[in-house]
């Protein structure tokens, strides 16, 4: 087997232009376990862990810049992170355990497009865009047009998730929601995964609202459907009810190993009805 070890981003991108066929290799949480299953047998590995400038947080005008490169932990542990986009920070914290939020990396948790991902829905509630780099140059893509279905991105040959990009808001959320509903309270995978922003207006009248799933869909899912039934509207029990039957429009869970999609819809109503009508 041949790893090869870039010192820059530049000499990473040159070289996996010249073999678009290795294995990128960030943290090696997700990689380690299809490395088990031989599923990277006989590939060429490109480490990118010597790679500092992508490993950084940084402040930049009107948005933050994470850099693939970051951990969970330092994520979550980032004091700017967790002032300004706690719901992030909330979801580095349900990454796992201690050890994998150590090793993962935020553009390696993207780039392996888990439906299940947690720190997804917080990323969509955001608006983050993820900023490439590839052999075309440096691309800018919507965190909702990054994946195109389980274990699928939009990323093109020899293209490389460089950071993300997280714009500030004008104004604070009058509520905001995290919530993971899994097996057990740490290392399990996500049956449903939930975050929102509320912005709350004149006469109680919804002026903005953001909400997301994970686990609900082939991809992470804004609840478009859901989330234009609310604005302008008063938060009432009967307009909740109103704009949560439209959650169907949004998602389409599965039953699988790890629940059924009755309960994942039922459980994910319940969750974003308690944040409407606390």
């Amino acid at each position: 087997m041949t790893v090869l070890r870039p010192a820059t981003p530049a000499e990473a991108l040159r070289l996996y232009a010249s073999r678009p066929k290795a294995a990128p290799l960030a943290g090696g949480t997700d990689f380690m376990v299809a490395w088990n299953m031989a599923l990277h047998n006989g590939r060429e590995v490109l480490d990118l862990s010597r790679l500092k400038e992508w490993a950084r947080i940084e402040r930049k005008g009107g948005f933050v810049a994470i850099g693939a490169l970051c951990t969970h932990t330092r994520i979550r542990e980032n004091v700017l992170i967790a002032k300004e986009f706690p719901l992030l920070a909330e979801a580095c914290s349900t990454v796992g355990a201690w050890a994998i939020q150590n090793r993962g990396t935020l553009g390696g948790n993207i780039a392996n497009a888990s439906p299940a991902g947690d720190t997804f829905p917080a990323l969509a509630v955001y608006d983050a865009v993820i900023r490439t780099a590839g052999p075309r140059g440096t691309r800018r893509i919507p965190i909702l047009e990054v994946f195109a279905g389980v274990k699928k991105t939009t990323l093109g040959p020899s293209e490389l998730i460089e950071a993300v990009e997280l714009p500030f808001s004008k104004r604070r959320p009058d509520r905001a929601l995290f919530r993971k509903v899994g097996t057990r309270a740490a290392q399990a995978i996500s049956k449903t995964v939930a975050a929102g922003q509320l912005w709350l207006g004149r006469g109680g009248l919804v002026e903005d609202v953001r909400l997301g799933l994970g686990s609900m869909a082939v991809t992470v899912r804004r609840l478009s459907a859901v989330e234009a039934a609310l604005k302008g509207r008063k938060l009432d029990p009967t307009g909740v009810e109103r704009a949560l039957a439209l959650l169907g429009k949004d998602v389409s869970p599965i039953d699988d190993i790890r629940s059924t999609a009755e309960y994942r819809m039922t459980v994910s109503r319940n969750i974003i009805r308690s944040f409407l009508l606390p």
